[in-house]
């Protein structure tokens, strides 16, 4: 195995990043780490209420922090990263410099379809969450398809086949010790 192989999954909200990042890295034997998670850990507060309290600003800022250290130190991981990651080049940088970026592709409407009943989600916040989505998906799928080594569209699959998407993507040394049935 390479001397140093993680797995970065973006993609917006509802794609699935943290749900087959946990199947990945288990199929990989690999650590896993959720970002969102480390932001909350490490603010005492869930990601609405660093929103609520501080601002997104504020939770970006922590978030370029915590993707600096983890990266950093990661190896044979798979991370799952927040929604808007994409949204800071020096995050897009750290993250292409120290893994291989998978974006996890979802639809307007497959999105919505996840995402129409959550009351946790800040940017969504709002009465018409499909135009939000709409409106935040414009923005940054061009950003996602910049920041991707690979791409799986999410639309229809389990994630069991979102995970084996992934695997036949990766190098012949990242899959070696994958796991089979």
């Amino acid at each position: 195995m390479s001397a140093l192989t993680n797995i970065s999954l973006i993609g917006f909200m509802g794609s699935g990043k943290t749900t087959v990042g946990r199947l990945l890295a288990n199929r990989l034997k690999f650590n896993f780490i959720d970002i969102d998670r480390v932001v909350e850990d490490r603010a005492g507060m869930k990601i609405w209420k660093i929103f609520e309290k501080y601002g997104e600003e504020y939770f970006r800022i922590l978030e370029s922090q915590v993707i600096k250290e983890v990266l950093g130190m990661a190896n044979n991981t798979v991370i799952a990263c927040g929604g808007g990651v994409v949204l800071r080049e020096d995050n897009v940088n750290t993250l292409r410099k120290n893994s291989i970026v998978v974006y996890l592709r979802i639809s307007v409407d497959e999105a919505y379809k996840r995402l129409k009943d959550c009351s946790d989600r800040p940017l969504l916040s709002i009465d018409d969450k499909l135009i939000a989505i709409s409106k935040l998906l414009r923005i940054r799928e061009p950003l996602y398809l910049r920041a991707a080594d690979k791409v799986v569209d999410v639309d229809g699959k389990t994630p069991e086949e979102v995970v084996d998407c992934i695997i036949k993507l990766l190098p012949a040394d990242v899959i070696r010790n994958v796991r089979t049935c």
